[in-house]
């Protein structure tokens, strides 16, 4: 049986449940919405639109870089604003990188892409 993975029938203890952590997800993405000041959240769609037109991957660190915008309030805030970015057909996941930023070590980090542009890019 070499390259087979054992399969269980059933949600062992402690195992990961996908149907919770997307639940768990969603209503972490409303909380930090909820939470997110109107203002920064249209400046925020704004400079992503910006980006997005731009052509090249990018992600939230470049946005700041770039003099776009400032900081959020909480970093969680930034996760809302992408995916309402990407339900709206602005942008496109382009895969993972190191964070640019020095507060998270270099840590993954969702990259994107103008939903319009040929270069690069996964499946959503």
């Amino acid at each position: 049986m070499t390259g087979t993975q054992l399969q269980l029938p059933a949600v062992v203890q402690g195992a990961v449940d996908p149907a919770a952590g997307r639940a768990a997800k969603t209503a972490g993405m409303a909380r930090a919405q909820a939470a997110t000041a109107p203002s920064w959240a249209a400046a925020c769609q704004a400079a992503i639109a910006v980006m997005a037109k731009r052509g090249v991957p990018f992600q939230a660190a470049d946005l700041l870089k770039e003099g776009l915008l400032d900081e959020p309030e909480h970093p969680n805030q930034w996760g809302p604003q992408f995916g309402a970015a990407a339900r709206r057909g602005v942008i496109r996941p382009a895969g993972y990188v190191q964070s640019k930023r020095a507060t998270v070590k270099a840590s993954a980090c969702r990259q994107w892409i103008g939903a319009g542009t040929a270069q690069g890019g996964e499946a959503a």
